[in-house]
Order: C-alpha cells, then structure tokens, then sequence
C-alpha cells in the first residue's frame, strides 16, 4: 500500500507542487535507488542477526517515511523522503523473500512464495480503493498529504510478527554452529564461486523490476493525461490490474513448481512484453483495454514473485539474505533508471511510446541474463547448505 502511494498522487504533485515530468521520475528514481541501498543492507544484516528482527524494524521505518513525505514543501525534501522510504521497502522486500522461501518445502516453495507475493495486490487494491474517497473528501492540496500519512498504518503488522512469526530454523541452525570467525564477508557474493550467479540475477532483477517500475509509476499518469480518463474511470481501469496482479503470481507459482524456473519466466516476460507494446502503442478500444490492465498485473505481479524462490535457491543459507537483498534491491536501484528515462523522454515524446520503449527493453535484458542461470526447482535448501 505504501510503495503504490506515490504513483496515484503524481498527478497532484505536479499540480500543487509544480513538480515536473522529469522530477516526477527522479522521485521515483529515489525511492527505487533507496530500495538498492536498503535492500542490500538489510540482506547484510538479517544474515548476521536473523530473519524476524530485521523484518520488524524495515516495516517501521517504511510506514514512518510515507507518514513524514506528508509534511514535504517542495521536491527537494519529498526526494530525501522518498529514497529513506526507498531504503526501508527493499530491506523488506529481501528479507522477506528469505524468510519465506527458508521455512517452506522445496516442492511448494514457488507456489508459496508466490501466493504471498499476490498479497502486494492487497495492498495495491487498499491504495486504489482509498484514492477517490481521499481525492472527494479533501482538495488536491490536501488530498495528496492525508494520502501519505496514512501510510503509517502498516506498521500495526509489526506486532502481529512479533507474537505469531517464528525465526526461520534454517537460519537458526546456522547461527549455531559457527563461531563470529566464520561469518561471511558481505562482498562473498562477489567472489569467483559466488558472481556467476550474483551477476546474472542481479541483471535479471534490474530488467523486471525497471519495466514494472515504468508501468506501476506511470500507468495513472498516463490514464489521465494522455488517454484523459476521470480519477473514478482510471481507477476502474486500475482494480482490473490489480485483479491481475492477485491472481497472475498464483498461477505463475503453479507453473513455476510443475515446469520449473526458467521456462516459467521466459513465458511470462513474453507475455509482459506483448501487454505492454499493446497497451501504449495500439489504442485499445474500451474492453480491450481491461482484459489488458487485467494481464498486465498479472504478468507484472508474477514476475517480481518468481524471483524470490529462485534467488534463494541459488545461495546458502550464511549468505542467502545478503545475495537476495544484493539481487532484489540491485534490480530496483539499477533498473530506477527506467522511470527517469520515461520522464525525459516524455518531455519530447508521447508518453505511451516512452512508457512501451523503456518497459520492453527491461524485459528483454531480463530474458538475455536468465540463459546464464540453472534450473533450481525443488532444490532442497538444506542441501545446498551441505554442497558449500
């Protein structure tokens, strides 16, 4: 909910702020760079003092910075604001994704991961569903700041964690059985046994995430100012993607867990790239335009949570959290370019071809990097462990 704030409020920044186009995709670049930074420090430590702790403190410091963006006077504080919220959702993100792929079954492990990935869309939908009443209660100078405060709400499932999550026992286990001299390096993942793998999921996270990134930032924008859509029209457009993005990883953890890894992502960024080259550069007429938004979301969402499993198998448990929040917050910080680059271009160009031509050449590296991976499915993890 809170990282899906920013793109519904674009419009009203750049009316009350006299924020520009171009500043509107650096503040999305900060936030994305933030989430590479914070991604990989939270990785760093989440291997070092364990799983549930550190998840605890990045939902805090995610909900306390979409509070304060609430109180920003201009692009300059919002921009600061914006990367420490940044830094906050990547280590989320990446310890997360650890948690969960460390205490499921290697044969459920991609429909697990994924179905929990689907829970993006909830918060997406609150967002969504949120938006016009907030836009039909205040006027848009005010709108925008009660929208961000609210994102201290999400704060509450720390509490939750707390008491009902336990410490994944991989982890635990690991913790046990070294001394403080046989602690990893953090830069591990970079040496020669490692950065085979490293480099190429790092690569594949900067393609999927830069052309998500240029949809979820700039598909309200480009509903209402180039196909002149009301805020009530885009947001019907709008809950037919986030149906997608509900149901698409569901589908994509079932397929992920039958016919493995790679293929499953090489059919689904196909899939992205087709929605999205018709989406921006086609015209679809009305009901088109849903099925559309509806697979769009899907493929989007489907994406993102294909990564998770796959990162984790391909490292141990010492390193895993490091290597994942490397990869998942290396892909957001390196693919942030692609919002800004849409912002540029679109000072020249239509948007829809700005928005289609960045989107499809993200894809297109993430399909060249994910040939130099091998195929994990079902890998116990424990035994990758032994392996190393």
């Amino acid at each position: 909910m809170d990282n899906s704030i920013y793109a519904l409020v674009i419009p009203a920044l750049i009316a009350t702020l006299g924020i520009t186009r171009p500043e509107a995709g650096y503040l999305a670049t900060a936030a994305l760079a933030g989430a590479a930074l914070g991604g990989w420090f939270a990785g760093i430590a989440a291997d070092r003092f364990g799983r549930i702790r550190i998840l605890q403190f990045t939902i805090l410091w995610v909900a306390l910075f979409t509070f304060l963006s609430a109180f920003s006077t201009g692009f300059a504080p919002l921009f600061a604001l914006r990367f420490l919220q940044g830094m906050g959702y990547g280590g989320e993100a990446a310890v997360g994704a650890t948690l969960i792929s460390e205490v499921v079954r290697p044969e459920l492990r991609g429909r697990v991961a994924s179905a929990v990935s689907s829970g993006y869309a909830v918060g997406y939908g609150a967002s969504v569903a949120l938006f016009p009443v907030i836009s039909s209660l205040f006027a848009p100078e005010l709108g925008w700041r009660v929208f961000f405060a609210i994102g201290l709400v999400p704060a509450v499932a720390v509490f939750f964690i707390r008491r009902l999550v336990p410490e994944s026992s991989l982890f635990a286990e690991a913790a046990a059985t070294r001394s403080i001299h046989d602690r990893r390096a953090f830069w591990d993942i970079f040496a020669d046994g490692h950065l085979r793998r490293t480099l190429p999921a790092a690569i594949i996270s900067t393609g999927i995430f830069g052309g998500n990134y240029v949809m979820i930032i700039w598909l309200p924008t480009y509903l209402r100012t180039a196909l002149n859509f009301s805020v009530a029209t885009s947001a019907g457009y709008l809950a037919a993607n986030i149906a997608g993005s509900l149901f698409g990883p569901l589908f994509y953890g079932e397929l992920s867990d039958r016919l493995g890894r790679r293929p499953t992502f090489v059919i689904f960024l196909v899939l992205q790239a087709l929605n999205v080259g018709i989406f921006v550069l086609a015209a679809p007429g009305l009901w088109l335009l849903i099925v559309l938004s509806f697979a769009l979301g899907a493929c989007q969402n489907a994406l993102a949570s294909g990564m998770t499993p796959t990162f984790a198998e391909l490292f141990e448990t010492s390193t895993r959290a490091n290597a994942q929040g490397f990869c998942l917050g290396g892909g957001r910080g390196f693919g942030s370019v692609m919002p800004a680059t849409v912002g540029l271009i679109a000072a020249t160009q239509p948007l829809g071809i700005s928005m289609g031509s960045c989107a499809g050449s993200a894809y297109f590296l993430a399909f060249l990097a994910l040939l130099a991976l091998p195929e994990t499915k079902q890998i116990d993890l424990a035994i990758v462990d032994q392996n190393t």
